[in-house]
Order: structure tokens, then sequence, then C-alpha cells
């Protein structure tokens, strides 16, 4: 008789170790815990009869037994500049957001590492409803596996900057990237791997201690205390003070430029005493400022400043010395630029 559903298992909640023991037990050869990690991890099979240097037998039992996840593609939108956004459910009826950015011969992946965020950042769409659940590293792994699928193309760089804060997700996060930067997963660089983190101070030190070159981001968006707690209340209690003292120190310990994420808005973070303090915030560090055109949001008091100062703000932190682009927003038309990402489309 079959194995009733709710008693089998994902393959990929299961290590190495679990692998090997199960296929074991079917009196399979160890060589066996190679091939299936290959098809559940770097060709992202959906089906235990694409496994098919697998015996039929060994398929069968697998399925009597295992699942393969997976994640449901629910919904998604194409943007004129080419960005696909994707309204994915996983297997409990939770969705998430994830996007894919092409650009020439390079696919970049915005990746969530939560189902809603609980920072509650006061322009960003994802924060206003709140936190559903935590995601598994599986769940974040196969995100940039259905976009790659879906572009038929090798995914070259991740940014977990979707729906989330992934440091409050840590070891979820960690699992996640380190299986995407693995060989025997999705094989991209470390220094191709980025987490955005609003300013979880104990983690970006725990992060800076991990052995992998990971990249790391921080939304800055103020450098004025009293601003910062109003646009960011998730991280009122990290102080700006705290926070310039802990990049010192993930700095020296890692050698490594981090980035600061700045999205400018009218009238609130762009004028001349938010540049000012910014300016004194940067000024003899090592970091790159990437500043973010606000993109947008359906009922939101926020409008974005303008290109023109945009371009003032990287005018001054070069004058210190501080390298500022200014980025261009992807997929703005379709609510899958940064803070837009929204889930219209809830669990039926």
């Amino acid at each position: 008789m079959p194995a009733d559903k709710t008693e089998r298992r994902d393959l990929h909640t299961l290590t190495r170790g679990e692998l090997q023991e199960l296929l074991s037990g079917l009196g399979q050869p160890a060589f066996r815990a190679k091939q299936v990690e290959e098809w559940v991890w770097v060709r992202n099979a959906r089906s235990f009869d694409e496994m098919t240097n697998l015996p039929k037998s060994l398929r069968e039992e697998l399925a009597r037994r295992c699942t393969l996840g997976g994640v449901e593609e629910a919904a998604r939108q194409v943007s004129s500049d080419g960005s696909r956004k994707y309204l994915l459910r996983l297997s409990d009826g939770v969705s998430v957001e994830c996007v894919g950015m092409p650009s020439r011969n390079r696919l970049a992946v915005c990746a969530s590492t939560q189902a809603g965020c609980p920072m509650g950042c006061a322009f960003c769409a994802t924060g206003a409803a709140g936190l559903t659940r935590s995601l598994t590293a599986a769940e974040i792994y196969e995100q940039v596996m259905h976009v790659r699928d879906d572009f038929n193309a090798r995914v070259t760089s991740v940014v977990l900057m979707g729906q989330g804060e992934p440091f409050l997700n840590y070891d979820e996060t960690l699992a996640a990237l380190r299986r995407l930067n693995s060989p025997e997963g999705a094989g991209i660089g470390a220094r191709h791997l980025t987490v955005s983190t609003c300013g979880v101070i104990p983690q970006i030190m725990r992060f800076a201690n991990e052995p992998e070159q990971f990249t790391l981001a921080v939304s800055l968006h103020s450098a004025v205390q009293r601003t910062r707690n109003a646009l960011m209340p998730g991280v009122r209690k990290y102080s700006l003070v705290n926070l310039y003292n802990v990049m010192g120190e993930y700095v020296s310990k890692t050698g490594r430029r981090p980035t600061y994420e700045y999205a400018l808005i009218g009238g609130v973070n762009d004028t001349d005493a938010e540049l000012q303090a910014l300016c004194d915030f940067c000024e003899g560090t090592l970091a790159h400022v990437n500043l973010i055109q606000l993109n947008e949001v359906e009922g939101s008091k926020f409008r974005p400043s303008t290109e023109l100062r945009a371009q003032d703000f990287v005018r001054r932190l070069a004058n210190v010395g501080v390298e500022a682009t200014v980025r261009n927003s992807r997929g703005a038309d379709i609510d899958a630029a940064c803070g837009q990402l929204k889930q219209r489309i809830l669990r039926s």
C-alpha cells in the first residue's frame, strides 16, 4: 500500500546522511545518493520519472516514500524591460514573490527569505501586511531554480532583497546561500550572492565571521536617527552609532566593501541636512552607496525624489571619497521593483 502523503518527506529536507541511510535501507549502492542529490539540487527535477539514471523500481519506491517539494506558480507577470515577477505557492498554501532580471547574458534573481515581513518599513509594500512565516532554505533555493528554469538560463547572481528580513531567518538564509554557492547546487560564486538587511546588528557580526565571501547590503535610507526611526521602525533599537561601529568591524574582519541602500524620498531623506548626514556617515569608510529612486507604492504618502537630486547625492558623496550609483530600477511597471513586492493574489 502506498505510504500516506503526510508521511512522505521532501527530499530537499534530507541531509546527505539521511538520504544515504534511506537508500541503503532500500538496498542501493552508496553512489545513488549523489545521483539523487544532482536531480534534486542541480537539475531541479519536478518528477521522479525524470531521474532516468535511476532504476525504475527505485524511482517508484522513492515516489512512494518521498516528495520533491517544489513551488507552484500562482501568477507570473512580464515587465516591458524583460523582468518577470512570480507569485509562487508553497506546499502549505503560503505564497511568496520573487523576480528574475535578465541583462545581456546575465540573469539576476531577487528572492525572498520570508513570506511577508515584520520590519514595517514605512515606504515598503511588503511590510504593510506583516509576517506570515519564515521560509526554509529549500523554499528560498527553489525560488531561484524556478526562475532559472523559466528563463532556461543560468542564474549569475542572487540578491536576497525580496520579501522579509534575511537576518531574522539567519540559519535558513545561510543554508540557502551555501546551497546556491555549492557546485552541488546552483554553483553561483559567493561574491555574486548578496544578503540585504535592515541592519540587525548582532547578525551582521555573525555574518562577518562566516567563511564564505558572501556580499552584504544594508538598507540605510537615512543617516539621521529620527528620520530612520520613522522610516524603519523595525530597527529602531539598533542605533546608527552602533550600526556605524559594527560596519567598521565588518570591514576590518572581512575586507569586503558593503553596500548601503538608500531610497530617495522627496522631502523626507533627500534634503541638504540628510545629504550631509549621509556624507558624514560614509566618509572615510569602505562603502558603496546604492541610490534608489523610490518606487511608488499604492496608498503610500511618499513620493520619489528627482533625478537631478539623485545626481546631487552622487556628486557630493564622490567629493568625500564615497562611490555612489543610481540603481536602474527593474520591473516597476509590474510592481516588481524595490519596496513593491506585495502579494496581490492570496491563497485560494
